[in-house]
């Protein structure tokens, strides 16, 4: 066989291929060009369609068969409603609320403010995105509910404490519907309005309109509370579905979706209550919306007496009728609440415990043993060392007072003000009055002694500790009253010095100056001492930080009462460096109005960093120049002299010269 022959039988397709090579790639062009049409067609098809199965954003996270979604936004985490309430009526209306509000998928809790502590956890709804509802009745002459007194108590202070600013609670978004009766034309719905007032002043953010319920169903905007309440609900619910898809400012409906052109500024306008604010264009279009009554009967009365004045004769058996089973109602209404009304009262006059159980866990942390409810004692360092044989407390030096027969302890763990250089760093409570639980002086005296008397058995056998003075320890000679707060806060102050004197215990009691009718009423101590922080009203109020506002006045009042006690008492006088050092003059025009026996001068104490001040080691004097300021003070009081000083607690003691001895 030819092999040319067989070269070109093998070839001869290739060759055919070659020849017609113009109709493949035409054939390649025309399938190329139907796959782009196709795909023109189906990409207009997905654009025309109304329903997208998965976005654009879900297909480009499709992988291995599955999406993964993108984590949706949360604007609202949940719906936290409080109530006040003294007949019930506010309790049932949250619980309406909390059930209307099962439609939304929200978490709903329901909270009596009776059982809350706003000083530990109203701050927590800063940054929790929920959404606080408010439900507040005015009992009598305008006051609170007696389970929600402590909380408008609380929210008054704070609301008017410079401490806590403006921005206090700036990102918590509240909503207030507060009840009411305007027959008492003067007190009609005050609480709600002062809750609302008070949250706005420490920044919060009011969702919408303050809602009133009016017990008087002839002034009542919508014909009883509960139509009120009703009104009000519809509303909030409404609110609430507008700020779950993230709108955040509140819209009249006058304007395009999206486009709103109103320059109001909603809760950010003016004051809460005033007129301006209240009198909002979409305010008032929401506030006129009529809403149908749930009980058509009453619908349909309400009509008719409203919108016709001229009552038909045949209507008026039916009106009679209404009426009388109004009356009736009413009867039955008021027997029930005055017996829901008894119950809670004597629910209400138990007070709530001074020491919470974040308060209890954070003092028995710091080594204090409590007392009750109020009440606490601890052990002093200068007891432990004199009870090795060492150095007792400045005490010791200038008074002859036995440090380890000295028991540190206070019957009450509250306090007026919140001083830059507490030691507690303002775990413990403040206020302005008594508002809790009252322990009786027996039992705050015995427990106290105990506890005392069991921390010092637990040096039993410790390295260095003095047998004669370990014995000596477990009688208790003299009492400090100045481990924290103010003692002189306890109503039965007078009966608990009463039962120490009577145990041949001396009582030294300290008083931080807020108080003059308390000292002006108490019994005679051993020795009482007056905390004297500054001197100029600017230079107490930056230290102390009293609660008070007249705190300065009080102050002043505190140191002329002291100088009405026929009893020995002491100034005393903490220095912060840079902040009261330079105040001599004014110290002296002090000492001569309160007349005091003795002056403790003492350079203050760092406790360590904390938020609750701004204290550093830079403001701790060195002790020659507490010396130096005592020297430079003496000068300008004639009447006083040096007596002592304590270098290891950085103190001296000035002593009037009428306490020197003279002669042999």
């Amino acid at each position: 066989m030819d092999p040319a022959l067989d070269t070109w039988d093998f070839s001869s397709p290739l060759i055919s291929l070659w020849i017609n090579r113009f109709y493949i790639y035409l054939g390649f062009a025309f399938g190329f060009s139907l796959w782009i049409c196709f795909q023109i067609v189906i990409r207009k098809q997905n654009k025309n369609s109304p329903e997208k199965t998965t976005p654009k954003a879900s297909q480009n996270l499709m992988t291995n068969g599955y999406i993964s979604h993108p984590k949706k936004e949360v604007f609202v985490s949940g719906v936290k409603i409080f109530y006040g309430s003294q007949t019930g009526t506010a309790k049932g209306f949250a619980t309406i609320l909390a059930e209307a509000l099962s439609s939304l998928n929200l978490p709903v809790a329901m909270i009596n403010l009776k059982d809350y502590d706003p000083d530990d956890r109203l701050i927590e709804e800063v940054t929790s995105k929920n959404v606080c509802a408010f439900l507040v009745a005015t009992y009598t002459d305008g006051q609170p509910p007696e389970s929600a007194a402590w909380f408008c108590k609380w929210l008054e202070e704070a609301a008017n404490d410079f401490r806590f600013g403006k921005t206090y609670l700036k990102g918590m978004r509240y909503a207030v519907f507060g009840l009411g009766n305007s027959v008492y034309l003067s007190h009609f719905n005050t609480v709600g309005k002062n809750v609302d007032k008070w949250l706005w002043m420490l920044g919060a953010h009011r969702v919408m309109t303050r809602g009133e319920g009016d017990g008087n169903v002839v002034k009542s905007k919508h014909g009883s509370v509960e139509a009120d309440f009703t009104a009000w609900k519809t509303k909030f619910i409404s609110r609430l579905q507008a700020l779950c898809k993230g709108e955040r400012k509140h819209c009249g409906g006058n304007c395009k979706k999206g486009k709103c052109e109103s320059n109001q500024r909603g809760s950010e306008v003016a004051e809460p209550g005033s007129h301006v604010q209240e009198e909002l264009p979409h305010r008032d279009a929401e506030d006129e919306e009529p809403f149908g009554s749930t009980n058509e009967e009453e619908s349909d009365t309400e009509d008719h007496l409203s919108s016709n004045p001229v009552i038909d004769v045949e209507d008026l058996g039916k009106i009679m009728d209404h009426v009388k089973k109004e009356k009736r109602e009413k009867e039955q209404l008021e027997g029930e609440t005055s017996a829901i009304r008894s119950t809670v009262k004597s629910e209400a006059s138990e007070r709530r415990a001074m020491i919470t159980p974040a308060l209890r866990e954070a003092l028995t942390k710091q080594g204090y043993q409590l007392i009750g409810s109020h009440s606490g004692v601890k052990l002093c360092r200068w007891t432990k060392s004199m009870l090795r044989g060492r150095g007792g407390c400045y005490k010791h030096t200038f008074y002859g007072i036995e440090s380890h027969r000295c028991m540190e302890t206070t019957p009450s763990l509250a306090c007026a003000n919140k001083c830059v250089f507490c030691w507690r760093h303002h775990t413990n409570p403040v206020g302005t009055e008594w508002r809790w639980k009252m322990d009786q002086p027996e039992m705050i005296l015995k427990e106290a002694i105990e506890n005392h008397q069991n921390m010092i058995k637990q040096f039993k056998g410790v390295p260095g500790v003095k047998e004669e003075r370990f014995e000596e320890g477990m009688t208790v000679k003299h009492c400090a009253l100045s481990l924290v707060g103010e003692p002189i806060m306890y109503p039965e102050i007078n009966k608990f010095l009463k039962l120490l004197h009577e145990c041949k215990i001396s009582s030294f009691l300290v008083t931080n100056a807020q108080f003059p009718a308390e000292i002006r009423d108490l019994k005679p101590v051993t020795q009482l001492y007056v905390s004297v922080d500054a001197s100029t009203k600017d230079s107490l109020k930056k230290i102390d930080r009293p609660l008070f506002r007249d705190f300065w006045q009080r102050f002043l009042d505190s140191l002329k009462a002291l100088a009405a006690k026929q009893q020995r008492t002491v100034y005393r006088l903490t220095l912060v460096k840079a902040w009261n050092v330079d105040e001599l003059q004014a110290y002296a025009e002090l000492v001569s109005l309160g007349n005091p026996d003795f002056i403790e001068v003492k350079g203050v104490t760092y406790c360590g960093e904390s938020s609750a001040s701004s204290l550093t080691m830079a403001n701790v004097p060195w002790h020659e120049e507490v010396v130096r300021f005592v020297c430079e003070l003496v000068d300008l009081i004639p009447d006083y002299e040096v007596a002592c000083e304590h270098e290891h607690s950085n103190c001296l003691l000035i002593a009037h010269k009428k306490s020197f001895r003279t002669g042999g």
